[in-house]
């Protein structure tokens, strides 16, 4: 049972403390090679094969894999029985090889015995249905069983290989939450009341927080609560954004308490892989940053999106925002199509190393796939891999070679950093608050917000850091820029830091549906928006979201959809007007001077077009410049090594031909040139001249 320790865990994840320096000198990864690597899952296959797979493995340059993540009843086959033989060979086998293991924990999916002795572990499900074994992770985070087990299992693990020496890194369970990320079980509820219990002390306080005086909802002891389960009305949506703190908290004690004991056992870097994607929100990843010795993630394209590859660079941004700027590891992604969406897409030929460097150039230092050899069976048999079932004789292994020929190329770019003047607003709490139950309109959603701004400052050639609402003032300062969008639910000390940044001499775009809240989902009186109301100098009496399908014209040319709002300029100036809909001749966008800064307002969803046209007038206005040559279908990020060399990406997603004006050395033809010439499809890095 975790307690809320968010408030220093956020703190050491914005800036205040370095993530990870509570833990004193605690091992960091930090690589001198680009790692290229996968999951193994040699339980899968007969011992005759494992041979043919490391030999397979060297001539790949595989030099990092992970095992023993699903191994739980490989290891433990009967309780307390445990059989390390198989694991010992691979182990060893790799080890021998030069290839360096990702040793998992196991704990990811508890084996059929488990829950056969001990039903209560299931997870249930807010309607009250109980999700069975048969797929993975049928376990209630909460459960004091499930915790007991598999810690006795890591312990296991820890003692035997804490010393091995082909042991490059502890992989702690899988994907933490996929499935399993909020349970609302009898003992998921006696967890979450002694969370609220520490949170907030009385009953009393929680009443007021909760703000149960309506629909007669006051509690007169903490027994009284339970998770926000499935009601006959709307829940109350403070009690439902409570639920996700702890939700996020107890699945971070879970890692805790495995790291614990590894740590005990063993120097080695210690992680998990994260989920920083469009379809995973309910971990608070900057909150659980500081227990990591390395961030690492899981991407896979998700062609269910409107524009998968954006979404991409948001991931890949995001991550390393969360790692604080430095290097982070890609854990896993795919060589080709997945197997879990409606539709699984192939990647085109060269399309795997162009997105595979794309997470490379936004501060990627290891490239991992799910898996190594395609499964034959199981959930996961048309899922990709770098040994497709068609064996060496399939492009997919070409491509697997030249991926790694161009890493190779690439090593000097290790430890370098991404360098960006913008940084945008990311918070967790928000998107669980805004996409609550009875908001203003269904059709505004917060991620969806999110994104559409971060495609413009893409469409515009800005390079952009993801940073959380509570970064420190030192961090804010660092950027010329911030975009806030949506940004529903904000803490006083948040708000003020942000205005703190514009007064500054800071430039902040805010997006409409933002400050609207505090941190209890509590609406701040006065009128809209809220926290930002004097920064922005402007007024909102009444919000006039617009049904689907409709759109609205902007005086200029702009077109916009989603929202409307009744806004009144006060000591701002207004930069376009609505021209038709409910409000026409109401402002749609606005800029005030708040001390030495700039405070801009959209107070509509603009199209991408115009909303790039704005973060690009935005940008002007604080002395940035695009990168030079990018746009919506051609990225260019920079990586620089402190006081040292630096790289440009250049990634073409387009058909045609780019030509970018950088002189240097680009690394992966070798090749000197004043301006790169980028085929369609294809990246090219440069190692820039010092005279840039």
């Amino acid at each position: 049972m975790s307690t809320p320790g968010r408030d220093a865990a956020r703190e050491a994840a914005t800036g205040a403390v370095p993530p990870g320096s509570r833990a004193g000198a605690r091992p960091r990864w930090a690589p001198e090679r680009f790692a290229f690597g996968c999951d193994y899952n040699p339980e899968q296959w007969d011992p005759s094969v494992w041979q043919e797979d490391v030999v397979l493995m060297c001539e790949a340059g595989v030099d990092l894999v992970a095992v023993n993540v699903f191994g739980w009843s490989d290891v433990e086959p009967e309780p307390g029985r445990f059989d390390f033989s198989r694991l010992d060979a691979v182990v060893d086998l790799l080890h021998t090889h030069g290839i360096g293991v990702n040793l998992g924990t196991g704990t990811s999916s508890p084996p059929p015995w488990l829950s056969t002795l001990h039903p209560e572990i299931l997870p249930v499900m807010a309607d009250g249905t109980t999700r069975w074994p048969g797929g993975r992770q049928a376990y209630c985070p909460s459960s004091p069983v499930f915790r007991e087990r598999s810690r006795a299992l890591v312990e296991q693990v820890a003692q035997r290989y804490g010393a091995h020496p082909g042991v490059r890194l502890w992989h702690v369970s899988n994907e933490l939450g996929c499935h399993n990320s909020l349970c609302y079980c009898d003992v998921t509820a006696e967890a979450f009341r002694a969370w609220l219990s520490a949170r907030y002390g009385t009953v009393d306080a929680l009443n007021a927080a909760w703000g149960t005086s309506f629909w007669s909802q006051r509690y007169g002891a903490f027994e009284q609560v339970l998770p926000p389960r499935a009601t006959v009305s709307s829940r109350n949506p403070s009690q439902v954004l409570d639920f996700h703190r702890f939700s996020s908290d107890e699945l971070l004690d879970l890692y805790r308490g495995e790291a614990e004991i590894i740590r005990s056992h063993s120097d080695i870097p210690v992680t998990t892989n994260f989920m920083v994607t469009a379809h995973q929100r309910d971990m608070d990843y900057f909150a659980w940053a500081p227990d990591m010795d390395v961030v690492a993630n899981d991407h896979y394209l998700d062609h269910r999106l409107p524009d998968p590859l954006a979404e991409l660079a948001f991931a890949a941004d995001t991550t390393r925002g969360i790692a604080g700027g430095r290097p982070w590891l890609l854990m896993e992604h795919s060589t080709s199509a997945v197997n879990w969406q409606p539709v699984n897409v192939a990647k085109s030929p060269g399309e795997m190393l162009r997105v595979s460097l794309a997470h490379v150039a936004r501060g990627a230092d290891a490239l991992c796939f799910f898996q190594w050899r395609a499964s034959a069976q199981g959930a996961e048999k048309f899922h990709s891999a770098l040994l497709p079932h068609a064996g060496t004789s399939s492009r997919t292994w070409q491509e697997v070679l030249e991926l790694s020929r161009t890493l190779d190329a690439l090593q000097e770019v290790v430890g370098s950093t991404v360098r960006s003047d913008v940084a945008l607003v990311f918070s967790y709490e928000s998107w669980w608050a805004a996409d609550g139950e009875n908001r203003p309109s269904a059709d505004v959603r917060y991620l969806e917000q999110v994104h559409a701004m971060y495609g413009a400052l893409r469409a515009a050639g800005l390079a952009v850091d993801v940073v959380p609402p509570g970064a420190a003032p030192e961090v804010l300062a660092r950027y010329r820029m911030l975009v806030v969008p949506e940004l529903y639910l904000v803490r006083d000390t948040e708000a003020a830091a942000i205005e703190q940044y514009v007064a500054d001499g800071g430039h902040a775009l805010v997006t409409f549906f933002s400050g609207i809240v505090d941190e209890d989902d509590r609406v701040r009186l006065g009128g809209y928006p809220g926290a930002f109301r004097d920064m922005l100098g402007v007024v909102s009496d009444e919000f006039h979201p617009l049904l689907p399908g409709r759109t609205v014209t902007l005086d200029t040319g702009a077109t916009a959809s989603l929202w409307t709002e009744q806004l009144r300029v006060v000591t701002a100036k207004a930069v376009a007007h609505h021209v038709d809909g409910p409000l026409p001749g109401v402002p749609a966008i606005t800029r005030n001077e708040h001390g030495h800064g700039t405070g801009w307002y959209v107070a509509t969803a603009l199209d991408l077009d115009h909303a790039t046209e704005l973060v690009r007038e935005v940008a002007a206005h604080a002395g940035i410049q695009p990168m030079p040559g990018a746009g919506p279908q051609v990225e260019v990020v920079r990586r620089a090594h402190d006081g040292g060399a630096s790289y440009l990406f250049v990634i073409n997603h387009s058909d045609d031909v780019v030509e970018v004006p950088v002189p240097g050395h680009e690394l992966t033809r070798g090749e000197r040139a004043e301006t790169v010439r980028v085929p369609a499809g294809a990246v090219r890095v440069v190692r820039e001249d010092e005279t840039r």
